[in-house]
């Protein structure tokens, strides 16, 4: 089945005449539908408010407050259908250097080039340089890329995931 035709809306900023599912592999386009699907709860092909409370419950965040979902439903400019979703992450990803110029701006740190950093160091720079990490962000980062028993952080997958957006396949 072929892709329906997404109408074209000129957003702020950079208009042009690029179409946002060109800008993802036909793969990634299937990967986000899906996590899309998972968080409209209610199948009526809208992200509500409702619908990010029972995800975000489902994933054991049970509290959370009514001004942070609001916050998160008015990065939309809109209702978040399918296209106004995959949009957000077009805008986000966007923004990111290509994966290249991250990794050797980690190799600055890395000079034996071993691919990974020490977690301590790693953590140190991030919760005490610019802008830093609060615990919360680091315990984030720990359970998403955990360092291996040396106490290793593998920066090639971060860098990967920044750019693509998704873990590499090993």
């Amino acid at each position: 089945m072929a892709p329906k035709k997404a109408k074209r809306r000129q957003q702020q900023g950079e208009g042009g005449s690029s179409n946002v599912f060109s800008m993802f592999e036909q793969s990634q386009i299937q990967e986000y539908k899906e996590a899309f699907t998972i968080i409209d709860q209610n199948r009526d092909g809208i992200i509500s408010k409702d619908d990010l409370r029972d995800v975000l419950a489902s994933l054991g965040q049970l509290n959370v407050k009514n001004e942070e979902l609001e916050a998160m439903i008015k990065e939309a400019s809109g209702p978040i259908n399918f296209t106004v979703f995959l949009t957000m992450f077009g805008e986000k990803l966007k923004g990111a250097d290509p994966e290249d110029v991250i990794v050797n701006a980690f190799k600055v740190l890395d000079p034996t080039g071993t691919g990974t950093i020490k977690k301590q160091f790693f953590e140190e720079l991030l919760t005490t340089q610019c802008d830093r990490f609060s615990a919360e962000e680091m315990k984030s980062l720990w359970t998403a890329f955990p360092p291996d028993v040396a106490g290793n952080v593998d920066y090639k997958n971060i860098c990967y995931v920044i750019t693509h957006g998704e873990d590499k396949e090993e």
